[in-house]
């Protein structure tokens, strides 16, 4: 009977885990022995009184609080020609009743709806006391929650005419918290689960931490949770060897920094944190970065990426869509090829991946426009004087059919066509020309001062040179002809 309880909580709330609300233990009332938490419920589901245990469940799950940041917007503004200040501030807001000193509170067995009405307070760090919003019941013209999963909503009162705006909330919190307000909007039975609203304490703008900084084990949290309003986090030198999921839960995460521990591999989840913009994960045994982070939300995120001191070979196609990233650190790693498209980070930078077994770069490199470019240590080789011949006559099937899809920008996918031919259009070569080939190429070399794509060069040896080979393909004969002079 508990569990079919706790999944219509669940239903009814929106919390993630319904197994891990505490059971109702009841008001008890003198003279009466304890009610049981299930026995309780089961008379309640009975009564048809199951929304008012909603509420007490509320209560045990989320406090009846909510820590975030607030912006109360008046709705008159615009009409008076002004507009609010557009920036939320740390606070605390609570749910709970006004209860006069010369009234009993009322009894649990009371008649319902005879209570005090539900209030909202908000407390700010120079507002303790905070502003207190009397009535909700049939008060709330309408809620926003399009954004609730990413810790966003509004409440939007009709009396006084203003929105509370909230963000950086935890979004179980929040969605439990949002569930108990709309109970007090409908004028349900919810005050056996309130307390009497008072002040906040200072202590409790302490969990509104956004930076956290751990350099050793002894420092690194076991017990408890990481804040959850960090929007910047290191955890150096902790001895990590996979990444704490609990870091996975930080939705206001915009810095994370992992260096110097024995991470081997990256969950694709990490692509879950839509704010992220710097990410450092120097000094790890990494020995690839996947293609699902690749596909994620860090496409539109992703600013800088330290790689720097792992044991990555290679970087997959896909790497080149993080079309965000203006700073890419990859020192110190076995890197012997970049990606084909590596021309498509347009936005780059800064580039360092200096002391790796590059052999060439790939020809789309020439379209990079860069600061700042390190290539010191690399095993450059000499450009080869005769061309690889790789032509088919005629084109087969495969071949002809990819340049079709790939000139024509037709869109594949791996529920279109197989995967191995997704993964075959993903590695296309570019021709000198814009046009694709598969298989079918020549393949040539030449050299490219490196001064051409970027301001600021390292000396790619100690003999002081800042040339490197550039290989390029072409899709026919008629287009090597014609490129005979660059190669030269």
């Amino acid at each position: 009977m508990w569990r079919e309880c706790s999944r219509k909580i669940h239903r009814a709330t929106g919390l993630r885990k319904p197994a891990m609300l505490a059971r109702p233990a009841g008001r008890q009332i003198r003279g009466q022995p304890r009610a049981r938490g299930p026995r309780r419920y089961a008379a309640r589901l009975g009564s048809g009184e199951f929304q008012s245990g909603v509420a007490d469940t509320l209560a045990d799950a989320v406090g009846m609080k909510l820590h975030c940041e607030v912006e109360v917007v008046s709705r008159h503004l615009p009409a008076l020609g002004l507009r609010n200040r557009g920036k939320g501030v740390r606070a605390v807001l609570s749910l709970g009743q006004q209860t006069p000193r010369s009234q009993p509170r009322p009894r649990a067995g009371g008649e319902r709806g005879g209570g005090h009405p539900v209030c909202l307070l908000i407390c700010t760090l120079k507002d303790k006391r905070g502003t207190r919003y009397e009535q909700l019941k049939e008060n709330i013209e309408q809620f926003f929650t399009k954004f609730v999963d990413e810790g966003k909503a509004t409440v939007r009162l009709k009396e006084p005419p203003v929105d509370i705006c909230l963000c950086k909330a935890n979004s179980s919190s929040l969605k439990g918290f949002l569930s108990a307000v709309r109970l007090a909007h409908r004028g349900c039975d919810v005050e056996a689960s309130l307390s009497t609203l008072t002040p906040v304490k200072t202590s409790e703008f302490e969990k509104f931490k956004t930076k956290m900084v751990i350099t050793s084990k002894k420092d690194y949290p076991l017990s408890k949770n990481f804040p959850y309003s960090l929007e910047h986090l290191q955890t150096s030198y902790c001895g990590l060897v996979r990444v704490d999921m609990r870091m996975l839960c930080l939705k206001n995460l915009r810095k994370l920094d992992l260096s110097h521990n024995h991470i081997k591999k990256l969950p694709a989840t990490i692509g879950d944190l839509i704010h992220l913009q710097e990410l450092n994960l120097n000094d790890n045994h990494l020995e690839s970065f996947s293609v699902a982070l690749c596909q994620s939300t860090l496409q539109k995120s992703l600013r800088s990426l330290d790689l720097s001191k792992n044991k990555i070979k290679a970087l997959p196609v896909q790497f080149c869509q993080l079309q965000e990233l203006t700073d890419l650190k990859l020192d110190d790693n076995e890197l012997i090829r970049f990606p084909f498209k590596m021309g498509k980070l347009r936005n780059l930078r800064f580039l360092s991946a200096a002391r790796n077994k590059l052999p060439f770069l790939p020809s789309e490199f020439k379209d990079l426009s860069l600061e700042y470019l390190d290539f010191f240590g690399n095993t450059f080789e000499q450009p080869k004087a005769l061309p690889v011949i790789m032509l088919q006559t005629p084109l087969t099937l495969l071949e002809s059919s990819a340049r079709t899809i790939l000139y024509n920008r037709i869109p594949y996918g791996s529920h279109i066509i197989p995967l191995h031919l997704c993964q075959d259009l993903d590695t296309a070569k570019t021709c000198v020309c814009g046009r694709f080939c598969l298989n079918s190429f020549i393949e040539g070399t030449t050299t490219m001062n490196l001064h051409s794509v970027a301001h600021t060069v390292v000396l790619v040896d100690n003999m002081g040179g800042t040339e490197a080979p550039v290989v390029s393909y072409f899709c026919s004969l008629a287009c090597y002809v014609n490129s005979c002079d660059m190669l030269k």
